[in-house]
């Protein structure tokens, strides 16, 4: 069965963005609101301390597990936010490599953004993401 999201690229727009600049989903889908994938072990403790790609890498795999509970994949995701306590680009570049390379071709839209601090202890990375899915 064919999913809800339809990823949307636009030939007016730079081609440099690792991501389609647009998504929809049909009116009958459900729409899944994730709370920001922490990089949190099981007990709570932070993984991956100062490691951005580390960080990166265990969101997402908290992100897959939030969506499994909810009934959807990655593939359902129609937009992103990831965001990196730092300033420096290197390190935004780090975790969205994981991020890019965890949705393979699907490639929703997505921000990046630098900010200066995130709620747990030695956290560096959070992901928000919304989904879509047709129930049936």
């Amino acid at each position: 069965m064919p999913g809800a999201v339809t990823l949307i690229r636009s030939a007016s727009l730079s081609d440099v963005a690792q991501y389609a600049y647009a998504a929809t989903a049909p009116a009958e889908s459900r729409l899944i609101f994730l709370a920001g994938a922490c990089p949190l072990n099981e007990d709570g403790s932070t993984a991956a301390i100062g490691d951005y790609a580390g960080q990166a890498a265990k969101a997402i795999e908290n992100l897959q597990t939030a969506l499994a509970d909810a009934g959807a994949s990655l593939q359902d995701v129609i937009s992103t936010r990831v965001l990196v306590a730092s300033t420096r680009q290197e390190d935004l570049g780090a975790a969205w490599k994981i991020v890019r390379e965890s949705f393979g071709e699907h490639d929703v839209p997505s921000t990046l953004m630098g900010v200066t601090v995130l709620g747990y202890a030695d956290q560096l990375v959070e992901i928000e993401a919304v989904a879509a899915v047709l129930d049936s």
